[in-house]
């Protein structure tokens, strides 16, 4: 009998066990509530909703209180007909959220960091190329918001007197739109002539780096992996905009090849061997003058994504020195603004 009684008491407690078990396994713990809003700016009169869940993601929305400046407010949502930033607090299980920042306004108050594109058209073959190579030095030794773009032409023929081992063939028909023959030649925001000698014209360039910020600004996010690209590409934007249009390139840089030289620059030298080649293009993820981006897609305070999955492009000689480079152009062909990502970049808007 002792033994019966010793087997139920054990089976009584595997049971308890068990079920407290259970019971720890159902009823997860929290130490935290994080508060998000569908949007940090809307127009004046729009409606911002919140969101709140704890650390394990269960949603506590329909529970929770929230808070403006404050001041508990009814429900999940924000209207204000004035132009007003708002600090957001919530409340859950005597928990209190983060505080966050949102914005009613007409879009004056969000502007984007200026960055300038380059369009260096050049040549290994290209004896006075250096040049504008020298100037793009210039120009970043004094600014971060510079993007370069080494575009390599015109001749893939091994035997062309002036055959380029990264001509990007391509770039002909964008090439042809800029009336501009013989190199080098530099453009500036896709449209404008550097001016020659470029060296000598630094200033035209920080020029555009200056004054009236854009209204809508570029955030990539890059991987390279098992000979894959995935690209995400952002664009936010503080107006309505039409007739806009995304163009991305892939570049390669630490490209080892000779260059000619007939300038003062780089000791003199021709032929400078062993030359760096840095910002090359080697693909063009859209279309080389764009791909159109529907009116409805850029219209004040939304985000435009474009995703890409594509293989690293064959003539990429190392994909660990790949680079990506976005930007926008206008009606007119004009880059509004420029991003450019390396491999793992996970970039924000560069708000203002």
């Amino acid at each position: 009998m002792k033994i019966k009684r010793i087997f139920a008491l054990l089976f009584v407690s595997a049971l308890i066990v068990l079920g407290c078990a259970s019971d720890y396994e159902i009823l997860q713990s929290y130490d935290s509530v994080i508060l998000t809003a569908d949007s940090s700016n809307k127009l004046a009169g729009q409606t911002i909703t919140f969101t709140v869940k704890d650390n394990n993601g269960t949603d506590h929305t329909q529970d929770a209180r929230f808070f403006a400046d404050g001041q508990e407010i009814d429900g999940n949502t924000l209207t204000s007909s004035e132009l007003k930033s708002f600090v957001i607090t919530a409340e859950f299980g005597g928990l209190t959220s983060e505080p966050l920042t949102v914005t009613f306004g007409d879009g004056s108050e969000l502007n984007f960091r200026k960055r300038v594109l380059i369009e260096d058209y050049t040549g290994t073959w290209c004896g006075y190329c250096t040049r504008v190579a020298h100037a793009i030095e210039l120009v970043k030794a004094q600014t971060d918001d510079v993007v370069p773009v080494a575009i390599h032409r015109p001749s893939s023929n091994e035997n062309s007197a002036d055959y380029d081992p990264y001509n990007y063939e391509a770039a002909s028909v964008l090439e042809a739109t800029l009336n501009a023959v013989g190199y080098p030649k530099g453009y500036i925001n896709r449209r404008r002539r550097w001016n020659n000698p470029e060296p000598n014209n630094v200033a035209q360039v920080i020029a555009l780096t200056q004054g009236e910020n854009p209204k809508l600004g570029l955030a990539l996010t890059p991987t390279v992996a098992d000979g894959n690209i995935t690209l995400d590409v952002k664009v936010n934007f503080s107006k309505d905009f039409t007739g806009l249009k995304l163009v991305v390139y892939v570049l390669e840089n630490g490209l080892i090849y000779e260059q000619h030289n007939y300038t003062e620059y780089y000791d003199s030298v021709d032929v400078i061997e062993d030359w760096e080649h840095e910002h090359v293009l080697r693909a063009c993820l859209t279309d080389i003058m764009g791909d159109a981006i529907s009116s409805d897609q850029t219209a004040i305070y939304t985000t435009y994504t474009r995703s890409f999955s594509v293989p690293v492009p064959p003539n990429v000689a190392n994909a660990a020195n790949v680079e990506f480079v976005a930007f926008i152009v206008d009606e007119n062909g004009r880059a509004v603004n420029v991003r450019s990502a390396h491999p793992g970049d996970v970039q924000d808007f560069e708000m203002l």
